[in-house]
C-alpha cells in the first residue's frame, strides 16, 4: 500500500505469508520473496491497485482474510475472499460492520453462517468518519481497519465497543504504522482507559526497510521445553523490548517457578516450572495451549481465563485443547472463557490437532516428557512454522540456543 519500494528482512516462511503474497501478486503488485534468505521486496501501489478484480483463496488464514478485507475496502473493484471449511466458520461479522459505517460495500456471501466467509467486496474507497469496532473476538477487526484507515477520504476513528482483547497486537500493528510513515493516536477516557483511535487521511504510506522480529509465539514453544525438562532454553533475535506481546509468556513461566535472564538480543529460559498458578490469559491468548502443555506437569493447577475469543481461532481452543488434555489423562475444568488444569498421572495419546498449528506444536512439548505421544496431522505447522517438528529433533534431550 506504500508509495516506492520497501524490504523486509526476517519474512516467514509459511501458509499464512504464501497466502497473503499470492494475493498481492493477483492484484498486480511486484514482490519478490527470496525464502532462502528470509527476504522480501515489493512496490508499493500508493492505495490503487493494479487489477480492480480477483478471487482469493486464503486458506485458514485469519489474519489474511481480515488484514486484505480491510485493505481492498479503500480501493475499487470487486473481489473475493474465500479458503478452506473451517475459515467459513470463523466470524468477521463485526469488521464489516466497521468497515460499513466507513462506506465499504462489503457483505458475506456464507447462506448456512452469514456471519463468516466468503466475502463479497464491491469496492469505491471508503469515505471515512466514525466506525465502532466490538474488541471481544479478535484484534485484528480494529488492526486491519487501523492500516486501511490512511486511504480514506477523511479523517478516521475508530472507537472501541467494550474489551479489547490482545491489546499488545493493536500496539503492535500501531508501531508498525509509525515505521511506514503514519502515525496512530490513541484515545482515553477520563480513567485514562484506551477507548479508540484516531488516524488522518488521506495520506500514504512511504516505503521503507524493515526488520522484522522473529515470532515470539514460535519462541513459547521452545521456553515451555526448558519449562517441562528443567532444561535451558535461548532464543536469539528477541528481547525484553519486542514488539510482540507473547514475549510476555517468559514472566508466566516464571511465576510457576523458572528463571527468565534477558540480553540485548535473547531470551532464555531455565529451570523447571513447577507451581500451578491462575491467570488472565487474553493479552497473549496464542500461549494458551503452550501453558497448558506446561500446566500438566506442576505440582497444583492452573487456572486459565480472559480468552472466550479463543473459540474462534483456527479451531475451538478451549474445547478442543480440554479434549486432548483429557486424552492425555489430566483432569480439565472448562468455563466459557478458560479452564483449569489439575495434573495428574498422564499417559501416552494419540493427538487430534484438528488442522490447528498451536494445538500440534504445544501437544508436541509434551512428549518431551511423557512417551507415547503421537501427533496426528503434523503438516498443519505449515500455516506458520514448516519446520517446527525438525527444529523440536534437534534440541530434544539437550540445552540449545535455537534462532527462531
Amino acid at each position: 500500500m506504500a508509495r516506492g519500494t520497501s524490504k523486509l528482512t526476517g519474512v516467514l516462511d509459511s501458509e499464512d505469508t504464501t497466502v497473503m503474497v499470492n494475493a498481492w501478486r493477483q492484484l498486480g503488485l511486484q514482490v519478490d520473496w527470496r525464502r532462502e534468505t528470509t527476504e522480501l521486496t515489493i512496490t508499493g501501489c500508493r492505495g490503487i491497485f493494479p487489477k480492480n478484480q480477483g478471487d482469493f483463496f486464503i486458506a485458514n488464514s485469519g489474519t489474511t482474510v481480515r488484514f486484505l478485507t480491510a485493505a481492498l475496502a479503500t480501493g475499487n473493484g470487486t473481489f473475493k475472499l474465500h479458503g478452506v471449511p473451517r475459515m467459513h466458520q470463523r466470524p468477521i461479522e463485526d469488521l464489516l460492520n466497521g468497515l460499513r459505517q466507513l462506506g465499504a460495500n462489503v457483505k458475506s456471501v456464507n447462506e448456512e453462517m452469514p456471519n463468516c466467509p466468503p466475502v463479497q467486496l464491491n469496492a469505491s474507497g471508503l469515505r471515512g468518519g466514525r466506525s465502532i469496532v466490538a474488541g471481544n473476538v479478535s484484534s485484528q477487526f480494529l488492526s486491519g481497519m487501523m492500516m486501511a484507515a490512511p486511504y480514506a477520504q477523511s479523517t478516521v476513528e475508530i472507537a472501541i465497543n467494550g474489551d479489547l482483547v490482545s491489546k499488545p497486537y493493536v500496539d503492535m500493528t500501531a508501531a508498525v504504522m509509525k515505521s511506514f510513515g503514519v502515525t496512530v493516536k490513541e484515545q482515553f477516557d477520563n480513567s485514562n482507559v484506551s477507548i479508540g483511535y484516531m488516524i488522518e487521511a488521506p495520506t500514504t504510506y512511504v516505503s521503507t526497510t524493515y526488520s522484522i522480529e522473529p515470532d515470539a509465539s514460535a519462541a513459547s514453544y521452545f521456553f515451555a521445553a526448558a519449562a517441562i525438562t528443567g532444561g535451558k532454553a535461548r532464543v536469539l533475535g528477541l528481547s525484553r523490548d519486542a514488539l510482540q506481546g507473547d514475549i510476555g509468556f517468559v514472566d508466566v513461566l516464571r511465576q510457576m517457578g523458572c528463571n527468565v535472564a534477558f540480553g540485548p538480543d535473547w531470551v532464555e529460559v531455565s529451570g523447571m516450572a513447577k507451581k500451578g498458578i491462575e491467570i488472565d490469559m487474553n493479552p497473549i491468548s496464542d500461549t494458551v495451549q503452550t501453558l497448558a502443555a506446561v500446566a500438566l506437569f506442576a505440582d497444583s493447577p492452573t487456572t486459565i481465563r480472559g480468552v472466550e475469543h479463543n473459540r474462534h481461532k483456527e479451531t475451538d481452543r478451549i474445547r478442543d485443547l480440554a479434549t486432548e488434555l483429557r486424552r492425555l489423562g489430566a483432569k480439565v475444568d472448562e468455563f466459557q472463557d478458560g479452564m483449569k488444569i489439575t495434573p495428574q498421572k498422564l499417559n501416552g495419546a494419540e493427538i487430534r490437532t484438528y488442522h490447528d498449528h498451536r494445538m500440534a506444536m504445544s501437544m508436541a512439548i509434551v512428549g518431551l516428557r511423557q512417551p507415547g505421544v503421537w501427533i496426528l496431522d503434523p503438516k498443519c505447522t505449515e500455516k506458520t512454522y514448516p519446520n517446527f517438528f525438525a527444529d523440536l529433533a534437534k534440541i530434544a534431550n539437550q540445552s540449545a540456543i535455537f534462532e527462531v
